[in-house]
Order: structure tokens, then sequence, then C-alpha cells
């Protein structure tokens, strides 16, 4: 189960909204949904939690590029939302560059439903798609700095993450009105 919420900074404070990200297909169309929560251009704050398993923050200043941190990467790669943050350059490669993708599949041969020997499997779990998206946090470690919490904070949150960083904001009670 996912939860998603925009945080808005306001003069008065943060100002939270509860979001459906069913149609929400890219990057960009998650930075669109985060301006329009905010039209005096002020800070905008993605919070992305899938149960436990990963978080992400997207942080939106104006027209800046959305800064973006993920909590563990190859949770969120199993996640049709988290493949939205985990953008080629985030992960490091190259815009278009398919290889990391291709040297994920298994092509052995064993496609049309050939039984696989034993050997094949371990030749081929030995790379893939771990090299492809890294276990672990990536992203902008710094994202929240300025705003309270550090980058230690950040890498040690686990369980609760989105609870503990509203509570660093001064933002846990209007997070908590749309969960």
């Amino acid at each position: 189960m996912y939860f998603a919420a925009l945080l808005a900074r306001t003069e008065d404070g943060w100002e939270a909204s509860d979001t459906e990200l069913d149609d929400v297909e890219t990057l960009s169309d998650l930075a669109d949904l985060a301006r329009e929560a905010s039209p005096d251009d002020d800070t905008v704050l993605v919070l992305i939690e899938q149960e436990d398993a990963w978080f992400g923050v997207v942080r939106i200043d104006g027209e800046d590029d959305p800064r973006i941190y993920v909590s563990d990467a190859a949770a969120a790669a199993r996640s049709s939302y988290g493949e939205i943050l985990l953008t080629d350059e985030l992960l490091g490669r190259e815009p278009g560059d398919d290889s990391a993708d291709l040297d994920s599949l298994d092509l052995d041969g064993t496609e049309d439903g050939e039984p696989a020997d034993d050997d094949a499997d371990t030749d081929a779990g030995d790379g893939g798609s771990a090299e492809a998206v890294p276990h672990g946090p990536v992203g902008d470690t710094a994202v929240l700095d300025d705003l309270g919490v550090s980058e230690k904070e950040l890498l040690s949150l686990s369980e609760d993450a989105l609870t503990a960083i509203a509570e660093s904001l001064g933002a846990s009670e209007v997070l908590e009105t749309v969960r």
C-alpha cells in the first residue's frame, strides 16, 4: 500500500494535501502536480511511501528542476510509483541508455518455456538488475537540509520516515490530517 502527500510551504506554515498518483506517469507530471499545489512558487515536497519498504522525497522550488531522494532504489524499482522517481540521471545512467535493462534480461535460450539448467541460473544471477539499480539510498541527501532534516538524519530514517520528516519540518499535524 502506498501513501502520497504534498506539503506546500506557505507564509502561514505548511499545508498538506493527499494526492492520487494514478495519472502521474513521469517526473515532469509529478513536478507539475506539485507546482499546482503552490501558486506562489513556494517550496513543495512530494512525500511517497510504500509500507516501510521505501520512501521518496521530491522537492520542487518554483520552476527549478525537482530534487529527489529515494531511500532504497532497488525496492522503489519494483514499484510503479518508484519508477517515476528513478530517472536515468538519478541512477547515474546516460539518458536513453538501455544497456542496464538489457543486461538484466535472462536471454539464455529458455524464453520459450524450455527448462533452464542450474549453471545458467547462477550465471545470470551474478549481475543483471542488481547492477542496474543500486540497493540503498540514491539522490540528493541534502534535499531537506535547509528545512531542518540533515543528510545524516535522512539517511538514518526507515520505519515511519514520513512522520519523522514531518515532525522535523513542524508539519506533523497537517500531514496526519491527510493520512
